[in-house]
């Protein structure tokens, strides 16, 4: 398996705090790229800019794109363009959603 593969999958272990859902099914994750050093780039966003768990979140990125065996530095790059929208959501992250919404009283 590739590294970006692997980073992919461990991202998806990744929950945002507020929605329960994890970041790559949310679309938060634009982009994971692994130069010839084994440091890697992850670009991605957030739902909101003014996210109060932010710093939460990115640690939790770092800290899971560094369980990659051979992974020598871990960046996140934080965009806000294009900007999240739930259009990015994927079906799963859509059903998770709407399980969530049907539980809440």
């Amino acid at each position: 398996m590739k590294m970006e593969d692997s980073i992919w999958s461990l991202l998806e272990e990744v929950i945002d705090p507020e929605l329960g859902v994890n970041i790559v099914d949310l679309g938060l994750v634009y982009d994971v790229l692994v130069d010839a050093n084994r440091q890697v780039r992850i670009t991605m966003t957030l739902t909101i800019p003014e996210c109060p768990l932010a710093d939460e979140i990115v640690d939790q990125v770092k800290n899971a794109a560094s369980q990659v065996p051979g992974v020598e530095g871990v960046d996140v790059n934080l965009v806000w363009e294009p900007k999240w929208t739930p259009a990015k959501m994927n079906d799963a992250a859509r059903e998770e959603f709407r399980a969530r919404q049907t539980m809440t009283p």
